[in-house]
């Protein structure tokens, strides 16, 4: 009893100090002097270490970035992943491939070939993906930030289900975006936000098992009315964080 006792005590401690480290990690990453104003002036409402812990991120993890934009969540997963882990980059990486991954510090990122693969056909609502293969295998991670929103049915069934398969046997996905109302029929308001029970539908008809969620980036003064980039709701839209696991 004594000897299963003080195995639990050490798994618990090796678990904090593991959790401990990845928050010192994050917390380094975010107070970089490299770190552009603007990023961290978003910091507080985005809430990286919290979103991040949350999706249960950990360093020696191999982890894809979908859509990354500017690179925010670039310039805080590569340092925190640099040591131990693995970074890539896809789809629609090619703004950040080439401005954040030249810079010190960001050598062992990769953006994979699937960089540039994403347009919108003249006159359409919503972004098209075209076939691709990630051409990588057995991910720990694949998180995805406010991109879900930008395309159609048919290409966010094509992204996830490579998704799907990137991913090792018990890999995370995680996923960020701004809260449509339920089944709320489409409008000239509502062009960037989704429906969290459609992403969570459509996951499941992949094959995804349903992990939880997270009320991080709940805003219950986002009357889920207005486009996101009105200036009375941007930077306070209310954004659902959901976790899904290949079994």
């Amino acid at each position: 009893m004594r000897i299963l006792s003080a195995l639990a005590l050490l798994t618990l401690a090796i678990a904090a100090y593991a959790a401990d480290e990845i928050d010192a990690k994050v917390e380094a990453a975010l107070a970089a002097e490299s770190r552009p104003q603007a990023d961290v002036d978003r910091d507080r409402n985005r809430r990286p270490l919290d979103t991040l812990k949350f999706f249960g991120l950990e360093d020696d993890m191999t982890v894809i970035e979908l859509l990354p934009g500017g690179g925010w969540y670039t310039r805080v997963l590569a340092p925190v992943l640099a040591e131990n882990g693995k970074l890539y980059l896809a789809i629609g990486a090619g703004r950040t491939a080439r401005t954040v991954l030249e810079e010190p510090g960001f050598e062992n990122v990769t953006a994979l070939e699937t960089t540039d693969n994403i347009h919108r056909p003249e006159g359409a609502r919503f972004y098209q993906i075209d076939d691709f293969e990630f051409g990588i295998a057995d991910v720990d991670m694949v998180l995805t930030f406010r991109n879900m929103h930008n395309f159609d049915a048919e290409s966010r069934g094509r992204l996830n289900d490579r998704v799907f398969k990137v991913l090792k046997s018990g890999g995370l996905y995680g996923v960020v975006d701004h809260t449509a109302r339920h089944m709320e029929p489409p409008n000239h308001e509502n062009r960037r936000r989704i429906d969290p029970v459609l992403v969570i539908r459509e996951l499941l008809d992949i094959g995804f098992e349903f992990v939880g969620y997270s009320d991080l980036h709940y805003r219950a003064d986002d009357e889920l009315e207005y486009e996101v980039g009105r200036r009375s709701v941007s930077g306070n839209t209310d954004r659902f964080t959901l976790l899904f696991r290949k079994p």
